[in-house]
């Protein structure tokens, strides 16, 4: 039988749904969702497998103008999940960008769709907060530039025309052989999922700059036979005085974190975790290339 196979790279403006709709498409929840922007840092490779098609998701950190070395990073990423896809599905949230030229008048996002000739799919998200007339101008202003294999109106929240999404990569999408067994969802590993996790308890906790000037390093991770396994995580920030804001007046606020986190951890996992979190300082990480590759953030 003749199988279909492909890297697909979702793209889109910071807080768009990207990550909704990954999850939503895989039923799994492998990118970490918040409701403040820049949640994403990473590219998160998801994978969808069917008797006949095999679509490789590259759930990108949100298009933005970058004003530190992390943030540039982000782009980075982007890029090279665009230029490794075989199909580029764009997002654009029709309540934050109602005309759409927040998003398709950005000048990476035009650099992206100008210079890659691959299929490209748009998707208007978050039609179920908008009307029918909005959502129809949309489609026919977009469907005019001749840049789209096809425009398809979803709430990637609530998984409407989720499958007409899929339908529609999988046309896009060459043939040839699978790249990964089909009981594969991903390539991550789980201490990987284990960070994304406790990140995502400090977004949902913490307000304005906090969250983003944090970054999750997990210490260690130990599976004990017949006893708990034990996680310590390192929670870093960029100044001294974020410090007792993370931890909280008599450490109510790292409570909170831990508590949550573990909690979603242990389904994660499916069984029980004993987390331990730390609090470290290190100064303007987010613009030092060296701390930013020791935590990962490496070009690719």
């Amino acid at each position: 039988m003749e199988t279909k196979s492909g890297y697909v790279a979702i793209i889109g403006k910071p807080n768009v749904g990207k990550s909704t709709l990954m999850n939503s498409i895989l039923g799994e929840r492998l990118s970490i969702v918040t409701n403040k922007p820049q949640t994403t840092r990473k590219r998160v490779l998801g994978i969808l497998s069917d008797e006949k098609y095999q679509i490789i998701f590259l759930d990108t950190p949100g298009i933005l103008n970058p004003s530190y070395l992390l943030q540039k990073k982000f782009i980075t990423y982007v890029q090279n999940s665009v230029r490794d896809a075989d199909v580029i599905v764009v997002i654009i949230d029709v309540i934050e960008d109602p005309t759409g030229n927040k998003t398709l008048g950005d000048k990476i996002v035009n650099q992206i769709l100008d210079k890659h000739k691959k299929p490209k799919i748009l998707i208007l998200n978050k039609i179920d907060k908008s009307n029918e007339a909005n959502v129809n101008k949309l489609v026919e202003k977009f469907d005019g530039l001749n840049i789209f294999e096809n425009i398809i109106p979803i709430s990637a929240l609530l998984k409407f025309s989720i499958s007409a999404v899929v339908d529609s990569i999988v046309e896009s999408l060459p043939l040839g052989p699978k790249y990964f067994p089909d009981d594969q969802i991903t390539d991550e590993h789980e201490r990987f999922f284990v960070s994304e996790i406790i990140r995502e308890k400090i977004f949902e906790i913490y307000k304005e700059e906090i969250p983003f000037s944090t970054e999750v390093l997990i210490e260690e991770f130990s599976e004990r036979e017949g006893r708990k396994d034990y996680i310590s995580a390192s929670i870093i920030v960029e100044r001294e005085t974020q410090k007792p804001i993370i931890i909280g007046k008599r450490g109510s606020a790292i409570k909170n974190v831990g508590k949550y986190a573990r909690e979603a951890i242990e389904v994660l996992l499916d069984r029980p975790v004993y987390l331990e979190l730390r609090v470290k300082v290190r100064p303007k990480w987010r613009s030092d290339e060296r701390l930013l590759n020791s935590f990962g953030y490496n070009d690719e």
